[in-house]
């Protein structure tokens, strides 16, 4: 392997990425440049010996300190280098990359007025046609803000609505003028549609409607109804920042700021259409020693618009200058097919704006003061080189070998993502090879859905170093820790308050705590979701499978020759794919064309 020395003599003077390495091959540092040879030698001395040039930052001199090996990546441009460095950050989470959570996609509420009867839809599909329009993005509140204008507005409720021809319940209720038996011209319901596209853009309207019902309820002491309203009131209110700027135009800007504080940041992303905010949205992160104010933009900018969302706005209007402000508006610009300009502005009304994103920003961080969380005192306990903010838990549940399936469950900023769960169908013998097979379907994924900070495992140090040569392989650095269920009488304990459960480190350790030491309580509640999880699905399949087996047992097979054929395809989808042969092989001729008929 040559060493770094060797390599900066014969770096070429093309755009491209570079990845810092340590002396056990640890992935350290991702960064793109214009030029690799000039870009990677800034960070050095040559003479008299190799050294890292001074002033560095505290976190690029650390990184320098470790680095023992340099690879790089050529590319066509530095377009390209820009994208592939913001997409490997992503999936290898670099030691010293900061790493901003921040890429979900934004849904839009829409209507296609090329339609007789058109109706409102939340979509985040986005298609390029002057008769559909679009109201957004809405980072929350969408579907409180859409339900909200089926109750007050006498539209088509449902999609299946129009294909019959008789009126339904909602006719009945005053919830739809009936469309469908022609109680309504196209006409009139094109009034109604304006009505509630004005309700859309000034909430307003809405909202006097909401407290009207929310304060009848309560006078009728029906307050389960109420509060539902009022969490439908606070929702839609959330979506909009009261502003006293007015920009007397129809101005659409998309509006970025990143503040820190001694603990932890926040980005906050504001967006305007025709001159009014419409919606906002933040997220914090934490992680400050790896804080790098170009990263950061350039990361929150990229991410956000590589997802080619529909962009009203021509300005993207940023809180600071940044290093790579030209070629990150360049590269969106490609990415969305028309000129962007990335602006700071300094004075007048846009000026404003930022003032205005930065002041929530820093309310945001004041509201919200980090103390030192369960996940930062894990990160200290388990010596973990990031706050596992987003974990990501796994387990698996078989009974003697049949319906075998894994469960990954996601903690993230502090409560359940059950949108990100995710379960496996697996094929695996044992519950190494199982273990191995969930991991190995999960890293596929680290593309379209990027790493976490941690991973649980459900088991012991068999497990760690299932996923320790997994991850290695892809060069991806995350945490990997593993829980074990003490055993009583040689079975697993699981008794809530009373488990003394213990804990596997990468790095070689065991850790038992107390059993009323927080911590372990956390770790027990996130590997407990993860079983309820896979025990879930288990259940499910094994359903499933029981029906399949009495079926086949009604053709005449008997259970022992039907537990034959499970311990060896490992499922019933196995057993029906499986060739006439092969069946044989495993049982018998009679059995397999039994199957097979």
């Amino acid at each position: 392997m040559k060493t770094i020395e060797e390599i900066l003599k014969n770096l070429p003077k093309e755009p491209g990425i570079y990845q810092y390495f340590d002396k056990n091959g640890k992935l350290l540092y991702i960064g793109k440049a214009k030029n690799l040879n000039k870009r990677v030698k800034s960070y050095w001395k040559m003479r008299p010996s190799l050294t890292p040039k001074h002033p560095l930052t505290t976190r690029i001199g650390r990184m320098l300190a470790q680095a023992k090996y340099l690879d790089f990546i050529v590319v066509s441009s530095e377009e390209d280098a820009l994208i592939l460095e913001n997409s490997l950050i992503k999936q290898l989470k670099p030691k010293y990359n900061i790493l901003l959570r921040d890429d979900k996609t934004y849904p839009y509420i829409a209507i296609d007025l090329t339609q007789d009867f058109p109706r409102f839809e939340i979509t985040r599909k986005v298609i390029n046609s002057s008769k559909v329009k679009y109201y957004g993005p809405f980072p929350s509140g969408a579907k409180d803000l859409l339900d909200a204008i089926y109750e007050y507005y006498p539209l088509i409720q449902k999609k299946s609505c129009l294909k019959g021809k008789k009126a339904c319940l909602f006719y009945e209720i005053k919830r739809c003028l009936a469309p469908c038996e022609g109680k309504v011209s196209k006409q009139e319901y094109a009034k109604i549609v304006q009505q509630a596209q004005k309700a859309i853009e000034n909430r307003s309207i809405l909202l006097k409607k909401l407290e009207e019902r929310m304060f009848f309820l309560a006078e009728y002491e029906r307050f389960e109804e109420a509060a539902k309203i009022r969490d439908q009131i606070k929702s839609i209110e959330s979506l909009q920042l009261k502003s006293a700027i007015d920009l007397a135009s129809s101005a659409n800007y998309d509006i970025f700021a990143i503040s820190v504080g001694q603990k932890q940041g926040v980005i906050v992303k504001i967006f305007m259409r025709n001159g009014k905010i419409v919606s906002s949205t933040h997220s914090f992160f934490k992680n400050l020693e790896l804080f790098d104010e170009n990263e950061a933009y350039k990361q929150a900018l990229i991410s956000h618009y590589k997802l080619k969302l529909s962009l009203d706005a021509k300005t993207i209007l940023v809180a600071n200058d940044f290093e790579d402000k030209s070629q990150v508006a360049a590269t969106i610009s490609s990415l969305l097919g028309k000129k962007i300009k990335v602006e700071s502005p300094k004075s007048g009304n846009k000026k404003k704006l930022i003032e205005l994103t930065l002041k929530n920003a820093k309310e945001l961080l004041k509201q919200n003061k980090a103390k030192d969380s369960i996940e930062e005192e894990l990160a200290k306990l388990l010596n973990l080189d990031r706050i596992p903010m987003r974990i990501e838990i796994f387990d698996n549940s078989h009974m003697m070998g049949q319906a075998t399936v894994g469960a990954m469950v996601v903690w993230d900023n502090g409560e359940w993502d059950k949108e990100s769960y995710r379960r496996y169908e697996l094929n695996g013998k044992d519950e190494y090879a199982q273990m191995k097979e969930m991991l190995e379907r999960r890293i596929k994924r680290f593309e379209e859905e990027s790493p976490p900070d941690l991973w649980i495992l459900d088991g012991g140090i068999g497990q760690i170093n299932i996923a320790l040569e997994l991850l290695q392989k892809q060069k991806i650095n995350l945490d990997v820790i593993a829980i074990a269920k003490e055993k009583l009488d040689f079975k697993a304990h699981r008794a809530k308050g009373s488990a003394k459960d213990i804990i596997y480190t990468q790095n070689g350790d065991v850790i038992e705590l107390k059993k009323t030491d927080k911590r372990l309580i956390f770790l027990q509640k996130l590997r407990d979701e993860a079983h309820r999880f896979a025990i879930a699905y288990h259940r499910l399949k094994k359903q499933k499978e029981d029906l399949k087996l009495s079926l086949l047992e009604k053709k005449g097979i008997g259970k022992g020759s039907l537990q034959k054929l499970l311990q060896y395809f490992g499922s019933f989808e196995n057993i029906q794919k499986a060739s006439f042969e092969e069946i044989a092989k495993v049982t018998n001729k009679k059995i397999a064309k039994t199957i097979k008929m």
